[in-house]
């Protein structure tokens, strides 16, 4: 088995910088355990942390050819906005696989984490005329904050990051239609979370599509506060509750992330 390469020096990064690493690095590794993972491909990308606002911006994300359950905090690669390798090898990330996550990262500032999928529900609501219906509990969540992104073949068209960014607004959901689910946050908590309830919505709707019988909608009054009900319940921020605890299941299960 080939070893896997991972950062040389520790000391060369910031505690912030290593708490983002392990953090994202969790991330990745509860993506595989929830079966969402798509092989090598697909990303999740996490803006690293600056004193200086004028400074430039780098980001983490994951090294190509390692599947999820690989993944540890010192084998992320540094990139920056362009996606340019910092003391790396050059051809370590997949570039494709970064032209979405820096559209995002550069329009939207409150973007700190960004996970991109392939899963088999969320391309199939993905390619659904109608998109992600409000039909349960889980789907309001995202319904309410969720924007759609037309197909334009594999993501290497530097071009298609403005029409990207229109579509998403302000957004923090998106299905990029016929191709995938995508959830951004101010934290890789947040982001996860949000990914977390769009996929639990996705995999519902399959199921409740493929009883064959009527769906009935939730009526539009309650989807319009259906947000404020959310910060209520999770007082203001849900990825900050969940996550000490998905760290907790990871670490019974799959602690070596943290290297």
């Amino acid at each position: 088995m080939g070893q896997i390469a991972s950062l040389n020096n520790r000391a060369a990064v910031s505690d912030a910088e290593w708490r983002l690493r392990v953090d994202l690095a969790a991330c990745y590794r509860l993506v595989a355990h929830y079966g969402w993972d798509d092989l090598i491909f697909t990303h999740i990308s996490a803006r690293i942390p600056q004193d200086d606002p004028a400074a430039p911006e780098y980001f983490l994300i994951n090294r190509y050819g390692l599947m999820f359950e690989e993944i540890t905090a010192s084998s992320l690669v540094k990139v920056d906005l362009h996606g340019n390798v910092v003391d790396d090898e050059p051809n370590s990330i997949n570039p494709a696989g970064f032209t979405i996550h820096s559209a995002v990262h550069e329009a939207r500032p409150d973007a700190g984490c960004v996970i991109h999928l392939h899963t088999p529900a969320g391309v199939a609501v993905s390619a659904q005329e109608g998109g992600l219906l409000p039909i349960s509990q889980t789907a309001l969540f995202p319904y309410a904050n969720l924007a759609y992104h037309d197909y334009e073949g594999v993501a290497l068209n530097p071009a298609e990051k403005q029409r990207l960014v229109a579509d998403l607004g302000r957004c923090n959901t998106m299905l990029l239609r016929n191709h995938g689910t995508l959830a951004l946050g101010p934290s890789v908590a947040d982001a996860f979370l949000g990914i977390y309830v769009l996929e639990r919505a996705c995999a519902t709707q399959v199921l409740a599509q493929a009883g064959g019988a009527a769906l009935r909608a939730v009526a539009p009054e309650i989807v319009g506060g259906i947000m404020e009900q959310a910060r209520q319940v999770t007082h203001g921020g849900g990825g900050r509750l969940v996550w000490p605890a998905l760290l907790r299941k990871l670490e019974r299960l799959d602690p070596g992330y943290k290297s």
